[in-house]
């Protein structure tokens, strides 16, 4: 059966726990379910058929199931899968029925919840934009969102934070690294997010602390400290330090 948005909605939503941690940090890159809007293995040579006729007409009850032991095999979401152990259970007509209708209904419904585990994830302006037009579009539509679009909205939102970094006037490490990763492949600008701009920003708060060790008539206890964070510390204990320790001295 056809699930509809809201449907498809309470079920993410009972599986919420599960579904968050299944969702990944989107400034990290998109890590989308896989569209699998067709079995990956052939199926069973048939004999010659006319047109408009589907090869499952002419196959044999033993090749049907064999069909959909394949399919089963490939390890399909769990609209496919409920959809085929039913249709095993049946008679041939039911094995073919699925095959040749049943199957694609089923892979749209694992591909719409596919789309809303991300949307759970609450993504950026792009991605979530893209999601509910393919929820909102045909099947291919969908197949195509998991397959390639989804990665191209995800680079979109990442320039977006990227740009929005850069707005905020950083220092000469970060003003680097961000011009490389624009300038670079979406895999750059997923790589900045998830530690470039933590190493950039700490070889600035290197700097910055260097700087503050050159003042005239600093305290023995800034400088004291100025040093144990240039030894010590990492790029956390770094940045805490030029946001908020170096006011406590």
């Amino acid at each position: 059966m056809k699930l509809t948005r809201s449907a498809l909605a309470l079920t993410v939503g009972a599986l919420a726990p599960a579904l968050l941690l299944a969702t990944p940090a989107l400034a990290a890159g998109p890590s989308a379910a896989a569209p699998a809007a067709a079995p990956a293995a052939a199926p069973a040579k048939v004999a010659a058929v006319t047109a408009g006729e589907s090869p499952y007409d002419t196959m044999s009850d033993a090749e049907l199931r064999a069909e959909v032991t394949r399919i089963l095999a490939a390890n399909p979401g769990k609209g496919v899968t409920g959809a085929a152990h039913e249709a095993l259970a049946g008679t041939t007509e039911d094995v073919r029925t699925f095959l040749k209708t049943g199957l694609a209904k089923a892979q749209d419904d694992d591909n719409k919840v596919a789309i809303l585990r991300i949307l759970f994830g609450k993504p950026g302006k792009g991605v979530t934009r893209e999601a509910n037009r393919a929820l909102d579009g045909t099947p291919a539509d969908r197949v195509a969102f998991l397959a390639t679009g989804l990665a191209k909205a995800q680079d979109e939102d990442n320039m977006v934070a990227i740009l929005r970094i850069l707005a905020g006037k950083p220092g000469k490490g970060v003003t680097r690294e961000i011009n490389r990763a624009l300038d670079g492949t979406p895999a750059d600008r997923v790589a900045f997010l998830a530690t470039g701009l933590r190493l950039a920003q700490a070889e600035d708060d290197r700097v910055a602390v260097a700087t503050i060790l050159a003042r005239p008539g600093i305290s023995a206890a800034l400088y004291a400290e100025c040093q144990r964070v240039l030894n010590d510390g990492t790029p956390e204990v770094l940045r805490h330090f030029i946001t908020v320790g170096q006011f406590q001295f």
